[in-house]
């Protein structure tokens, strides 16, 4: 056994480890920890079939934005852990049957789909579209097959996608009632007689009797 052959099983046992503590995890902090491990243990393994750009784009992405947003998530909501359990077993045969069949699945497509054999080998180097040797970049060779050979199902992907990021914010976006928010239209919009209104009210008590004029001369004299 190579050093290769043996990082591969390590990342492949560490990555498989992992992904079962995700969904054994009691505490949905660790659920997440567990899975930043395991898209780590993937980056590795990404490297190891030299694919590069792949693994970057996984540890950047994934564990350098996305997870990170969702511990951040999970560790500021209230999650009640005893709420999540009730129902449990009630759910419990369809969700055995469901992974079942998937991993029925995955047995047939890795037994009968995949043979074992020699790694594919890479060439150092390419020719380019004007007949010169260049060095073979699998960046390149990628962004070839997505954005030529792929284009319209990536097209579709990323509308699908989009459609998807909408209505999970129109979903979730709710009004609250006890907050005072303004309409900048609503303020320009408005005029005089809007903010001001004069009515007129009868008087709830009469006015007191005016002094005469002697009056105050003769308290003076006094």
């Amino acid at each position: 056994m190579d050093v290769k052959t043996a990082f591969f099983y390590l990342f492949s046992l560490v990555m498989l480890f992992s992904a079962f503590r995700v969904i054994t995890a009691r505490n949905p902090v660790h659920a997440v920890l567990f899975l930043m491990l395991a898209f780590s243990q993937a980056a590795g393994v990404w490297l190891l079939l030299k694919a590069e750009f792949l693994a970057i784009v996984l540890v950047l992405v994934y564990l350098g934005a996305v997870m990170v947003l969702f511990l951040f998530v999970v560790m500021m909501l209230d999650i009640h852990i005893d709420s999540l359990r009730q129902g449990f077993w009630r759910h419990f045969p369809l969700a055995l049957g469901m992974g079942a069949v998937i991993s029925l699945e995955m047995a047939v497509v890795l037994f009968g789909g995949f043979r074992a054999g020699e790694a594919p080998g890479v060439p150092e180097t390419v020719t380019n579209a004007a007949g010169q040797l260049v060095p073979y970049s699998n960046t390149k060779a990628l962004g070839t097959l997505m954005y030529i050979e792929y284009l319209y199902p990536m097209e579709i992907a990323a509308v699908i996608l989009l459609v998807a990021m909408v209505a999970a914010i129109a979903l979730t976006l709710r009004q609250r009632k006890d907050t005072k928010a303004i309409n900048p239209a609503a303020q320009i919009r408005v005029q005089a007689r809007d903010r001001l209104e004069i009515v007129k009210m009868a008087a709830t008590q009469a006015p007191p009797p005016a002094a005469s004029p002697a009056e105050p001369a003769e308290e003076v004299k006094k």
